[in-house]
């Protein structure tokens, strides 16, 4: 590990005997910690601009006009995250391996072939003016920054200074970032790997199916009657394919109008699901200008509130599971590397040069990058996979999206708002919607590609002509509901709508337990409060378990441990809390139960299925976090799944496999198996995987309760663990329309990414105790609490940008 060792020997001195801080170490950290308060006078402003820190460290940006608000926005984002805003465009840009070395060359080399800034060249040139002026003050405000400010420590111990800030970097890392949310390619591959070892038929029973009678998003209330899409020509076709070339983010939402709500107005809740980092994924801010307010958390290396309210709306997101995705397998002329066959014949296709920079490396890598009618060639880059495999996706179509989040959070109502997510392209969501008035609604919003045949489940021919996309859903029949009867809307990632409804949406979906949690919560009362949906935020109940567990105790087990195990869940309330003992025994016992089923049918294969990830940007895999119904669905229909064995026996071996396990952990005294002990957070920053710097860096580990089935979602991929080590609540926000002041929110980490910052870490108990700061709006709430404020001057000469 090269880098590992470079920053080992970089930070020779820093720590002393015993791994404490030096003096010299905290003084590093702490130098190029940010100001917070005074006056400066900078270039490129027209008029006067504020920053108002509170004592959580969230900015208040006080402007007078677009441009100056931006450019504020730029200043006060580099501040607090410049080296994840870096991080952020090397990441969407394929520049990764020229600072982090060979670790980061195979994620470089897909990014490259995908080509995300190749796409946001054109957005760029063909951006509209409000677009252009919007993202020249944002990067405008963060060169200022990096041009007059000290660097954060990270670009010491790398020995660089970043490049100056361009609006094609905000738009690449949107597109990239929307990529790594909603893509399902990695599936795709899965399923064709698996069709070719063990058949078509194998591959239909190991499909998640969504359950007949769980809830739906579309109408609220609604029971998906089961039907579900046939797969089984898709699998066959992918079988014949096979033998003639013989190769995500979950949330939750949701939202109760004034009838339903204790204050008489509505609330919105609103908790995405991603993997945790240090520092946090999301930059909590708060804007205010004659022309624009809002406030809630964008990306670091964007300018946007992407969940949030303004002055008269709020709106939350989750993601909607749309198939946007789709890898055609390509045939290229053995004669002619840049022509691939079409149905009449051979056709051109465009060949870009690609050079990776490699730390390290005396020349870079290359990679020849064939662009088809479908999409970039992306196989090369992926291990295992010898087909010619193009890549069609929606995030690599063209579109709006910094002018549609302009114009969301500029919306007043409803049809605004609705407006505003017609140029949403993706990653396609959920949008769960409140306003003052009183009106609540739900949305689908992003691109839904129509198929001329198929689902887009398995890579197809692309030489037929037969699979393409001849289109889009129109905005206007993607599902959508306002005001409904229920009183309330929700979504988890589960299933949109049923299948009588006239488009194709996917053909897979996240379990439905957390939405049928949701719901069951949102019926305990007639009205809710604010302190009822920080209940509801924080709810371990797992509803597998309350299925599970009862057949659980009616097994008979030989051996004491295995007995005494059960002894604990006799008494158990399904709460998967971090310091409980029956919690741990089920999660063991479930992932040992879902391994054996596996098993039965694909042997080792199977750790594709618990969480062993085809590429470095896909790790965890998505088969596990929506195994629960799949796996009742076995037990109930599937009599015979094992050979020689009943399930019951299987149930016994499995929970006889958990105990050992849990014996060689945790130790022999059952009553300390706490689940939290096993199932822990730790918040990992990019450099702090040196041990050097682990200490610097890195923050944890903290026990956490929940499970991928939980209201609040703490998913592991057993094939790496029960640490957390798939993605949990990322950003938790609770939206009062009755009174902006009485909102809360909470990130898991803190505002600030510089380590000496008292902000750095200082939210993590908040979040693990699923306690919240106030989201403060009026001016007079921030001065309240404000614990800094920082005037930033038009220098003498300068008049800011044009067209803001």
């Amino acid at each position: 590990m090269p880098l590992v060792r470079t920053l080992r020997r970089m930070t020779l001195g820093l720590l002393v005997a015993g791994g404490a801080v030096s003096a010299g170490a905290y003084y590093l950290l702490r130098r190029p910690v940010p100001r917070g308060r005074g006056r400066l006078k900078l270039r490129g402003l027209r008029a006067e601009a504020e920053i108002l820190r509170d004592r959580w460290g969230i900015p208040h940006i006080y402007a007078g006009n677009l441009h100056d608000l931006f450019f504020a926005v730029g200043y006060a984002q580099a501040q607090d995250r410049l080296w994840q805003m870096e991080f952020h465009r090397r990441a969407a840009s394929g520049t990764l391996a020229e600072v982090l070395g060979e670790e980061a060359l195979e994620i470089d080399r897909l990014v490259r072939r995908v080509g995300f800034r190749r796409v946001a060249e054109v957005d760029w040139r063909d951006a509209e003016a409000t677009e252009k002026a919007v993202l020249e003050a944002f990067s405008a405000g963060v060169n200022t920054y990096i041009a007059g400010s000290r660097l954060p420590v990270e670009f010491g111990l790398l020995r660089y200074r970043p490049q100056p800030w361009h609006p094609v970097d905000t738009i690449a890392f949107g597109r990239f970032m929307s990529w790594t949310l909603s893509g399902n390619w990695d599936t795709e591959i899965l399923r064709s790997w698996t069709v070719e070892r063990f058949g078509a038929k194998v591959m239909e029973e190991l499909e998640p199916l969504y359950p007949a009678g769980k809830p739906l998003v579309v109408p609220p209330g609604a029971e998906a009657k089961g039907a579900n899409p046939s797969l089984r020509d898709d699998y066959n076709a992918a079988a014949e394919l096979l033998g003639a070339l013989a190769g995500r983010g979950m949330s939750n939402n949701w939202a109760v109008n004034g009838k339903k709500s204790a204050t008489g107005k509505p609330l919105l809740a609103n908790d995405p699901h991603l993997p945790l980092q240090m520092p946090s994924l999301w930059w909590e801010f708060h804007i205010d200008s004659p022309e624009l307010k809002a406030a809630g958390a964008g990306l670091p290396a964007t300018p946007s509130v992407i969940i949030g309210h303004n002055d008269r709306i709020a709106w939350g997101v989750t993601a909607s599971m749309i198939d946007g995705d789709d890898l055609f397998v390509e045939k290229v002329n053995p004669d002619n590397p840049s022509q691939y066959a079409g149905e009449d014949g051979w056709l051109d296709g465009e060949v870009v040069r690609e050079e990776i920079k490699v730390r390290g490396r005396k020349e870079p890598v290359v990679e020849e990058v064939l662009i088809t009618r479908h999409g970039p060639v992306i196989s090369p880059a992926i291990k295992g996979e010898t087909r010619t495999l193009a890549l069609r996706s929606v995030t690599l179509e063209r579109g709006q999206q910094v002018k549609g989040l302009l114009m969301l959070m500029g919306a007043r109502n409803w049809d605004e708002f609705r407006e505003a997510l017609r140029l949403w392209p993706s990653p396609s969501q959920n949008f769960a919607y409140a306003d003052v008035d009183g009106n609540i609604g739900y949305q689908l919003a992003g691109l839904a590609p129509v198929r001329a045949k198929g689902h887009g489940v398995l890579p197809v021919p692309g030489w037929t002509g037969e699979y393409e996309w001849t289109g889009w859903i129109p905005f206007d029949e993607l599902p959508s509901v306002f005001n409904p009867s229920t009183n309330w809307v929700a979504s988890a990632n589960n299933k949109v709508v049923d299948d009588d409804y006239p488009h194709f949406l996917s053909a897979q979906w996240i379990d439905s337990p957390r939405q049928e949690r949701i719901i069951e919560m949102l019926g305990e009362k007639k009205k809710l409060s604010v302190e009822d949906f920080r209940r509801m935020q924080a709810d371990l109940l797992s509803i597998p378990a309350r299925e599970l567990v009862p057949r659980l105790l009616e097994l008979e087990p030989q051996d004491e441990w295995s007995t005494r195990a059960l002894t604990f869940l006799r008494a158990w309330d399904y709460v998967v809390a971090p310091d409980s003992a029956a919690a741990c025994v089920f999660e063991a016992f479930y992932t040992h139960l879902v391994r054996k089923a596996l098993e039965e049918k694909i042997g080792s294969w199977s750790d594709f299925y618990m969480g062993r990830g085809i590429h470095p940007l896909r790790a965890n895999g998505s088969f596990f976090p929506s195994a629960a119904s799949w796996l009742l669905a076995k037990m109930r229909d599937k009599k015979k799944w094992f050979a020689g064995k009943s399930w019951k026996e299987a149930m016994e071996e499995a929970l006889c496999s958990a105990v050992a396990e849990l014996r060689q952990l945790l130790g022999d005294d059952v009553s300390e198996w706490q689940w939290g002990r096993l199932h822990r957070q730790t918040f990992r920053h990019p450099l702090g995987r040196a041990r050097a710097l682990s200490r610097l860096f890195n923050r944890g580990p903290v026990p956490v309760g929940g499970d991928s089935n939980t209201v609040w979602q703490a998913s592991y991929a057993p094939y790496q663990g029960y640490e957390l080590n798939a993605w949990t609540a990322s950003y938790r926000q609770i939206i009062d329309l009755g009174n902006f002041d009485n909102s809360l929110a909470v990130i898991p980490s803190g505002q600030s990414g510089h380590p000496g910052s008292r902000h750095y870490a200082d939210m993590i108990r908040l979040w693990q105790r699923v306690e919240y700061h106030p989201m403060l709006w009026e001016r007079s709430s921030v001065e309240q609490e404000g614990r800094g404020r920082l005037l930033l001057e038009p220098a003498a000469g300068s008049d800011g940008a044009e067209g803001a």
